[in-house]
């Protein structure tokens, strides 16, 4: 099959057909707005054709219009853009019905294209016109080689068409043609084309037939429920000479030769049966079907006839099995039955009814507890994509009734086991523990449930009823699983000492709450307690393990074998360092084992100083090494990462002779066992690859930090920190007097610190600052208020005991004195999101504003993520870009911008005028959908130290079933 590539080229009879055609082809964009059954969500463009003009039936791929959730319009070939609706999709064969209102096509005459299956033949020369790789009205010349194909098989784990014959030609067709008609010389269409093989250049189309008969039911009164009959059991066609191999008698051979058409070659074969289905015991792989209902039935179109038309009723079959003749009689089953038409949305996961076709796929009964997506609560848990569920507290799970019935009765937090297999280990069953989710990060949960009379899924909330029985006989249960290990170990005494002050930290990060350019949503690390007391608990950890306030954290102990949930109070803006509070109650007995460390801030450890790195393993064991300071004061230099996200600046580090490696985090302490520096973990990226290397934080800083939160009332207050936003980085004084610097300054900066011999020099300003416009990149600080600085703690003093700093600075041969303001942050990151059309909306964070750009218009705010299947992906409304105007008005913040999308309704187009990091402005637009992405916000109370969510604009009218 060859592409055309003008008119001269296309013979003349076919240019007659193709004027017909070409007016009644549309461009499919779809956009899955939720993972369903073999679907993922996200948007995809394809072609369909007018098969019914006055009543506005458009006929494509089921895989395009998708079992699951879909928002899809159709463009003509006059530009003309409406929205469909999907009508119909078949359970098994691949194709499927949109709807649209014919009276919107105001500017283009049209006629439908008509079917007809019965004029595809072997060497008939057709023609395809789709949207071949995105290019509108592509056609493909060729000639049908094969009407008897095997279906075509494309995943394992996917879609896949099975118990009809698929017709062949060879083509170089690709993404986009799905759904385009293959038509002949009078214009007609004989086939659907469905798929290829790149590799092969082959196309692989869909017979007809069975798309006339649907399409016949939805012309008499728009029925959308189509009789389809099932016996859950799968044929192949193979011929005489394998059939023989298999046991068929001749006699029976010859039977069926005769009662068949001319050219018969072979006969129906059992490939698979579903378990639990009709056929389950009753057919096996490679019975040879010889007659049903006392027919012989040699084709799949013959047998799918009569299973539709006797949907719950019985039938019966006539087989060899190994040459033994054998009669059953099995009970139609209705297809529809067996294909989900709800879910469960819970958490951003999606569980439904197991479909048919995954039961095939993984050879399980239909109906099982499947997830589609595993969301958050289910992924932190460790449950994948494909998994079945088969107990949750202990209940058995046999359908979703059974799952949302047990998940009604816990409230959030609770920690629930729940079992699971999968396809791929099928015998043994997986064991985890389920937080159930607090509702700030993720909507409650809610049942969805088709409705093709409006295209849409309605929405249902599932009413939560918390039972004080069910979790306290939980309480009870997981007790019984922890375990207390007595057994006496001999510590050294710095290991023995600081074991009862580590805590492992887990760290989720939900996905709907990915902000601040966070890498990944799940991090691991060794935390240190600095305050133990009747009322109130605080851990220290790095921020490459607690990276954004938006987390859930967990926390187990070295001392006594518990796990608890901990509250993230603290994120230092500049240090790599971050509190993290938790209830002493919750520690039950335990609270007596566990002590906060002993901290050693002074005297600061120098090189040479002999010192015990402490941390836990996995296994929750204390992990001991003498070690020695090679060097006590490292400048750190992080570059930025390709998405703008936390990095530690400004910062000076420890660094050893020997460690564990680069995933190892801990403590180090004198041979005492008082904390001198937490051994902590930093995250860069080369290479677009995140990297992770451990270096020491110096106590002083958290510990200056700790004296205040101490000093505060019961309730934790944290207190705000003064910086100077301006990265900056040390250079030696033997580089600086190349620049031109003085002896005088030199020998004034070699008094005031001869160790480290470095002037201190302006890297750049955060986008913003109050020092943006008066310190320069190179700029050379040399003092404040008249004393000298040579490293970052000495600035950083300074700004804690003044408003406003007098730097003198050396730039460019001269030395200049200039005032600059001081930036108070308070350590809670970023305490507000806007989820709009499927993207997190913020302001920029401090790792965006450090690469030194913000937009001229008023800023404007900061597309930090966006989701699959949603009108931000649809239309291209990616992150790492500022939206600075929605339809004409200025959204310089939060405020505005709420304030400008609260007018638009569903369904409208907005214009959305981003910049990039280069200051490239850009226009575009997208559609509105607040019936599938509603738009909401996630706000943080610094009062109650809660994530709130609330709802801003919704569809209201989806929620009636």
């Amino acid at each position: 099959m060859e592409r055309l590539g003008s008119e001269e080229e296309i013979d003349s009879p076919f240019k007659e057909a193709l004027n017909k055609v070409v007016p009644a082809m549309v461009v499919l964009r779809t956009t899955a707005c939720r993972a369903f059954d073999t679907q993922s969500a996200g948007a995809s463009s394809a072609t369909g054709f007018v098969v019914d003009k006055s009543r506005g039936i458009i006929l494509t791929n089921r895989h395009v219009v998708k079992p699951g959730p879909v928002v899809a319009e159709a463009m003509f070939v006059n530009r003309e853009e409406i929205p469909v609706q999907p009508i119909y999709r078949d359970p098994v064969h691949d194709f499927g019905f949109f709807l649209y209102d014919p009276c919107a096509i105001q500017f283009l005459s049209y006629e439908e294209i008509p079917l007809a299956p019965e004029a595809a033949c072997v060497g008939l020369e057709i023609r395809m016109v789709g949207n071949d790789s995105g290019d509108k009205v592509s056609i493909l010349a060729g000639t049908l080689a094969r009407l008897d194909r095997d279906a075509p098989h494309y995943r394992k784990d996917g879609y896949n068409d099975f118990n009809t014959f698929y017709i062949q030609a060879a083509s170089g067709a690709k993404g986009g043609s799905s759904g385009s008609p293959v038509i002949d010389r009078q214009g007609r269409a004989v086939a659907l084309h469905a798929g290829g093989r790149a590799s092969g250049a082959s196309a692989f189309f869909l017979p007809l037939e069975r798309v006339v008969r649907a399409l016949g039911f939805l012309q008499r009164g728009r029925c959308t429920w189509i009789p389809r009959g099932t016996l859950q059991a799968t044929f192949l066609h193979k011929g005489f000479d394998e059939t023989r191999r298999l046991g068929l008698g001749s006699e029976t051979e010859e039977l069926v030769r005769l009662a068949s058409p001319p050219g018969e070659t072979g006969m129906l074969v059992v490939d698979s049966v579903v378990p639990g289905g009709p056929a389950h015991k009753h057919l096996e792989p490679g019975d040879v079907l010889i007659r049903l209902n006392g027919e012989v039935s040699t084709r799949f179109l013959k047998m799918e006839t009569l299973l539709d038309d006797n949907v719950n009723n019985k039938i019966e079959l006539e087989i060899e099995r190994g040459g033994e003749a054998l009669s059953v009689e099995l009970r139609v089953e209705d297809l529809h039955s067996i294909t989900p038409d709800y879910f469960l949305e819970v958490s951003g996961a999606i569980i439904h009814p197991l479909s048919y076709q995954q039961a095939r796929n993984f050879s399980f009964q239909c109906g099982l507890v499947y997830v589609a997506n595993a969301g958050y609560m289910l992924s932190r848990a460790g449950v994948p994509r494909y998994a079945i569920i088969n107990k949750f507290a202990g209940q058995d799970i046999t359908k979703l009734d059974d799952f949302i019935s047990v998940l009604s009765k816990f409230s959030r937090g609770a920690r629930v086991p729940l079992e699971y297999i999968t396809h791929t280990d099928r015998h043994q069953g997986k064991s985890v523990l389920v937080t159930i989710d607090r509702h700030e990060w993720y909507a409650p949960p809610h049942i969805y449930t088709r409705n093709d009379t409006t295209g849409l899924w309605t929405m249902k909330p599932v009413l939560l009823s918390c039972s004080a029985e069910m979790e306290h006989a939980l309480e009870e249960s997981m007790e019984k699983m922890r375990v207390e290990d007595d057994e006496s170990r001999d510590f050294q005494v710095a290991e023995r000492v600081i074991e009862p002050s580590l805590v492992m930290l887990e760290v989720r990060v939900p996905p709907s709450c990915m902000l601040d350019g966070v890498h990944s949503g799940h991090f691991i690390g060794t935390g240190l307690i600095i305050h133990h007391s009747q009322t109130k608990g605080l851990v220290v950890v790095d921020r490459n393990t607690v990276v954004v306030s938006v987390s859930d954290v967990m926390l187990s102990f070295a001392a006594y074998p518990i796990e608890i949930p901990g509250e993230i109070v603290f994120l230092h803006p500049v240090h790599n360092f971050a509190l993290v509070a938790y209830d002493p109650c919750a520690l039950g007995p335990g609270a007596s084992l566990v002590r906060a460390a002993q901290l050693l801030p002074e005297p600061a450890l120098g090189r040479g100083d002999s010192v015990c790195l402490v941390g836990l393993n996995e296994s929750l064991q204390t992990t001991c090494r003498k070690s020695f300071v090679t060097n006590a004061c490292a400048a750190l230099n992080i570059g930025s990462a390709t998405a703008p996200r936390y990095r530690a600046t400004n910062m000076e580090v420890i660094e050893l002779d020997t460690d564990f490696g680069c995933a190892f985090s801990g403590v180090l302490t004198d041979d005492l066992g008082r904390v001198q520096a937490i051994w902590g973990s930093f995250s860069t990226q080369c290479s677009g690859k995140s990297h992770e290397f451990s270096r020491g934080i110096p106590i002083y800083t958290i510990s200056h930090t700790l004296d205040k939160i101490v000093s505060a009332p019961a309730r934790l207050i944290m207190p705000l920190v003064k910086i100077l936003e301006v990265e900056l980085y040390p250079t030696l004084l033997s580089k600086a007097r190349s620049f031109g610097l003085s002896d005088s300054w030199i020998r004034a900066l070699m008094k005031k610190d001869p160790l480290r011999r470095q002037v201190l020099r302006v890297k750049g300003c955060l986008a913003g600052s109050k020092a943006e416009n008066l310190l320069q990149q190179g700029d050379m600080v040399l003092a404040i208020n008249k004393e000298a600085v040579t490293c970052f703690r000495d600035i950083e003093d300074a700004c804690q005991e003044l408003d406003e700093l007098k730097v003198t600075i050396f730039r460019q041969g001269r030395e200049i004195d200039v005032v600059v303001g001081i930036d108070v942050r308070d350590g809670n990151g970023t305490r507000r999101v806007i989820n709009w059309c499927g993207c997190a909306i913020q302001e920029p964070h401090s790792a965006v504003r450090a690469l030194g750009f913000l937009p001229q218009e008023g800023h404007g705010v900061y597309v930090a993520r966006w989701w699959q299947g949603s009108p931000g992906h649809r239309y291209n409304l990616y992150c790492l870009v500022w939206i600075v105007q929605v339809n004409g008005k200025p959204t310089p913040n939060l405020d505005a911008f709420v304030a400008v999308i609260k007018e638009i309704e569903h369904g409208e187009f907005v214009r959305v005028r981003t910049v990039n990091f280069k200051g490239t402005s850009q226009v575009l637009t997208l559609k509105q959908d607040l019936h599938y992405w509603p738009t909401w916000e996630l706000h943080f109370d610094p009062e109650t130290g809660m994530w709130h969510r609330a709802t801003i604009k919704m569809l209201h009218c989806s929620n009636a079933l």
